[in-house]
């Protein structure tokens, strides 16, 4: 009795002990510098940034910008097979980060009349967003992504591509329609691409819909040509003034304020170590690719000072005589290293640079190819080749003194660099989409999307020992491994219907000639 007695006591204190301890718990378990409400304005700020530096550095290898005698640094260039878990990376950053932040911006906007200049700015990044994640991997996630925390769908469909361009196109056509100038509420300095300027965000949305349209002339022609009218008569990037970059990076600090590109490229590569001998001591093995230099020295390209510089005696030397790029067939580091050309430190590695994500350079040249097709008639290919040109040279004055190139120097290059009017289109795009590599450099992204589409400019292949394309080009990255186990039917559902997971699968659009 006296122990069924101490049981029992021992039972109340205890129910009353935990009751005491549940006091407060939900408090004691909750995170005071973080909220269950989405405030739009911080997190479409988050969502710009993580959006933008969101980016597959390896392409700047593939597109022969740049390559390393290192097999792992040199994946890009060399297009390893034991390497490929490199291509997951924007699928595996994209959905955490900008892609459920910016659908959490849109929701908690959504039906807010008041605000649908803040809305419709949010709905053109998601879709800037996603056309990037689709265009290096084809079949994804859209319809049914950023839906884990408020439908709970955490095992979204995977969408055919050209579903996702249609949705793309259709909400880059309201968002356009519904910006409202006569609204002063934005994002104002949060919105660190145009700091809530209406008019360019209109611009914004058109360019990206002409670069969308596009994208799409060798699959769907008519689509493309309805969709270039429609964004060309919208009004697009063709000023300096209306370009389309993430500013306000800095110096110092935290590396999330820091030019992701420039950031990469530093500790990949390319810091100056005290004590070390500059242009030698690249940990990685990286250097300019020579494609890419014999390709700016053979046109005698004024960029190639802004871009490029050769350590000689510890001094970065910017001479055209000096400048060598490196074969991206080296497997180990060639004795005469310290000779090849290399990211230049006054300009392309600023962490304090703008980001230009859509320029009137590339602009300009998908309007010259619009009018060699007789989809735009204001202007004729020939003057739109050269204002792409010239506005890329321009673009570099963003970077600094060092960047600055003369009116001359521009007259003097287009003026010995002219399109061959008048001869075969093929001939006419490829001069149009090799300048267009050279002059949106270093958008290694933009330009992997358009070499695939037009095959332009012409890149040899690397055919390095254990690549995983055959010694081809890529066509496009892949899934990382995780969504065949957490994911795994709609995984499979996807291949089944694009074509089988490899780097050499083409999506969508990227139809064979």
């Amino acid at each position: 009795m006296k122990r069924y007695f101490s049981a029992i006591t021992f039972s109340l204190i205890s129910c009353l002990a935990f009751q005491s301890c549940d006091k407060g718990f939900e408090e004691i378990n909750t995170n005071p510098n973080s909220s269950d409400v989405v405030n739009p304005t911080y997190t479409f700020t988050k969502a710009q940034l993580d959006g933008t530096s969101n980016v597959l550095t390896l392409l700047q290898g593939t597109m022969q910008y740049t390559t390393s005698f290192n097999d792992v640094a040199g994946f890009g260039a060399k297009y390893i097979l034991s390497q490929s878990n490199q291509t997951f990376g924007a699928f595996t950053n994209g959905y955490p980060r900008e892609i459920n932040e910016i659908s959490d911006v849109i929701r908690s906007l959504t039906g807010d009349n008041s605000k649908i200049n803040q809305l419709s700015a949010a709905r053109v990044w998601r879709a800037f967003c996603f056309s990037r994640l689709t265009d290096l991997y084809g079949d994804i996630p859209y319809s049914q992504a950023a839906q884990g925390v408020n439908s709970e769908i955490y095992a979204p469909l995977y969408d055919a591509q050209q579903n996702i361009y249609q949705d793309i196109l259709k909400e880059l056509e309201e968002s356009a329609t519904a910006f409202n100038v006569s609204n002063n509420v934005t994002f104002g300095n949060a919105d660190l691409i145009y700091a809530g300027d209406v008019g360019r965000w209109k611009k914004f949305a058109y360019s990206l819909m002409l670069r969308t349209a596009m994208r799409m002339t060798k699959v769907d022609p008519v689509a493309a040509e309805s969709w270039a009218r429609k964004a060309i008569a919208g009004g697009v990037i063709t000023e300096d003034a209306d370009i389309a970059k993430m500013t306000g990076y800095l110096s110092a600090g935290q590396d999330i304020n820091k030019n992701p590109l420039a950031l990469w490229m530093l500790n990949s590569d390319y810091v100056v170590s005290p004590g070390s001998i500059p242009g030698s001591s690249n940990p990685e093995g990286g250097k300019y690719q020579d494609a890419f230099i014999n390709a700016l020295i053979a046109r005698k390209d004024p960029r190639l000072a802004v871009f490029s510089v050769v350590y000689i005696n510890g001094v970065a030397d910017t001479s055209m005589s000096v400048q060598k790029g490196m074969s991206a067939s080296l497997g180990s580091r060639p004795a005469d290293f310290i000779t090849y050309s290399e990211p230049n430190q006054a300009t392309i590695l600023q962490t304090n640079s703008p980001y230009l994500l859509l320029t009137n350079t590339e602009v300009n040249f998908l309007l010259a190819e619009a009018a060699l097709r007789g989809w735009y008639t204001a202007a004729s290919p020939t003057l739109l080749y050269e204002n792409g040109i010239r506005a890329s040279m321009r673009q570099w004055g963003l970077f600094g003194a060092g960047g600055n190139i003369s009116e001359l120097q521009i007259s003097t290059y287009v003026n010995y660099n002219k399109l061959s009017a008048g001869a075969p289109m093929n001939t006419q795009l490829k001069e149009i989409y090799t300048q267009f590599w050279l002059g949106v450099f270093p958008n290694s992204t933009e330009a992997y999307a358009t070499y695939r589409r037009t095959g332009y400019p012409e890149l040899v292949p690397n055919n390095y020992v254990g690549n995983g394309t055959q010694g081809q080009i890529p066509r496009r990255m892949l899934y990382p491994l995780a969504e065949q186990n957490l994911n795994g039917a709609n995984y499979r559902a996807a291949v089944a219907r694009q074509g089988p997971d490899l780097m050499t699968t083409r999506v969508w659009w990227d139809k064979a000639q």
